[in-house]
């Protein structure tokens, strides 16, 4: 089997699914393990369509030394139940490069023959929350190499992330939990083994700047050291974690970000820790909630800087206001459940409302007066209608005397129980 097929461990296979893709994670140092909504960086943190609410197209652009170029797109369709999914596809490679075959002479002036290398990557991504607080996501990615020799890759990525507090998150990634494999026509077969990477994500809202800030840290490898030697030439030490831990930690990356409310955001970074040569800068802008422009700037020890521009898009945001419904986050989740009734919104109003109340009139009782009380005819006046004069009698007369009514008990008129509005209930 070793004559038929060759096994080689190697660094970097498909080393073209670890070049970073979005202007957004780009700007912050490449710490896109711990960025969420930059869904051009699906590759690495596949666990944000949980989040998802929106369908939403992605594209980026970058142009490297030589005339290289990464393009890169990707859609993320949201899912029920906290879950979503995402399909990407890229290419990363040059055009027009001429060549001289073997044995044919030079061409007179620049009547070259040209060629062109490329790597194409397709990527299918998928998240979902597990339980509270905890999300997760999967990645597969398909590449096919064009080259001298053609070839083909495949490798699996797990991300998870857990929420400590509301703005607090820790994330990991298991990079190539498949091996990292490549296939070459000539029948060689490279791999390289799983690499695990740690994250961490806060934000600090500060109201008198009308924003708030991001920072976002992202470690070196955990198993190998060879994972960082790959990055810049000045991190030739990469001691794992358990060999030395400052030296573990001087390898991460990092960004820190402000986003106002308005929809600008500024954002500066260091790829790696070891070198100031690796600084990162870059805006965002976010148009009428439907629309984000990212822009990124990144320097290197080496090479010359890349700028990078994304840009991405909602269908349904551009002609629909942002709805309620979705994959909230868990203090959203909670208010939502606790005010979440049938009755509308609008019909919950704070009022108490009584029942109208009929007049009341108090009763004349006629009542005779006793014997006693009788008052002699000689004293009386009886006016007879019809004649002026006054008319006498002896007879004894009946009188109508008013008397204090009654007071009967009275029932308390009903009331209509009072409706509480959503804050009070909050309250």
């Amino acid at each position: 089997m070793s004559t038929a097929f060759a096994a080689d461990r190697v660094v970097g296979a498909n080393a073209t699914l670890d070049i970073e893709p979005g202007a957004r994670s780009a700007a912050l140092g490449s710490a896109t393990l711990a960025v969420e909504g930059d869904y051009l960086g699906l590759g690495t943190n596949a666990y944000q369509l949980t989040q998802a609410k929106y369908m939403w197209a992605s594209f980026s652009h970058t142009a490297y030394y030589e005339d290289t170029k990464y393009d890169y797109a990707s859609m993320v369709i949201p899912l029920p139940k906290n879950q979503g999914i995402g399909v990407s596809f890229s290419r990363f490679g040059a055009d027009d490069i001429p060549y001289i075959r073997e044995g044919d002479p030079l061409p007179d002036g620049s009547d070259y023959n040209t060629l062109s290398i490329a790597d194409w990557v397709f990527s299918v991504a998928w998240g979902r929350r597990i339980i509270d607080r905890l999300d997760l996501g999967l990645v597969f990615h398909v590449l096919y190499r064009d080259m001298d020799q053609s070839g083909w890759g495949f490798r699996g990525d797990a991300s998870a992330r857990y929420q400590i507090k509301d703005d607090f998150y820790v994330a990991g990634l298991l990079k190539g939990w498949t091996s990292s494999a490549t296939s070459w026509e000539s029948g060689e077969f490279e791999y390289s083994s799983p690499e695990f990477y740690l994250a961490l994500s806060y934000s600090l809202p500060v109201q008198y700047l009308y924003g708030k800030f991001n920072f976002y840290w992202q470690s070196a490898g955990f198993f190998h050291r060879e994972a960082r030697d790959l990055d810049f030439e000045t991190d030739t030490n990469g001691k794992r974690i358990w060999e030395n831990p400052l030296d573990w930690l001087s390898g991460g990356r990092g960004g820190v970000e402000f986003a106002f409310d308005f929809g600008l955001k500024l954002r500066a970074g260091l790829s790696s820790f070891t070198t100031f040569k690796s600084v990162t800068a870059g805006a965002g802008l976010t148009i009428a909630k439907f629309l984000v422009v990212d822009y990124a700037f990144e320097s290197h020890p080496v090479f010359s800087p890349v700028h990078r521009v994304s840009v991405s898009f909602s269908p349904y945001l551009f002609g629909h206001k942002p709805r309620e419904e979705g994959h909230l986050s868990k203090t959203a989740a909670a208010k939502k459940l606790v005010t979440e009734e049938e009755v509308p919104a609008e019909d919950f109003v704070e009022e108490r409302v009584q029942e109208p109340v009929a007049p009341q009139v108090e009763p004349v009782v006629e009542t005779v007066a006793p014997v006693d009380s009788v008052v002699p005819a000689a004293d009386v006046p009886l006016v007879n209608p019809g004649v002026n004069e006054p008319k006498t009698s002896t007879e004894p007369t009946t009188l109508t005397v008013p008397q204090t009514p009654v007071q009967a008990p009275v029932t308390p008129a009903s009331t209509t129980p009072i409706i509480e509005t959503d804050d009070e209930i909050l309250e």
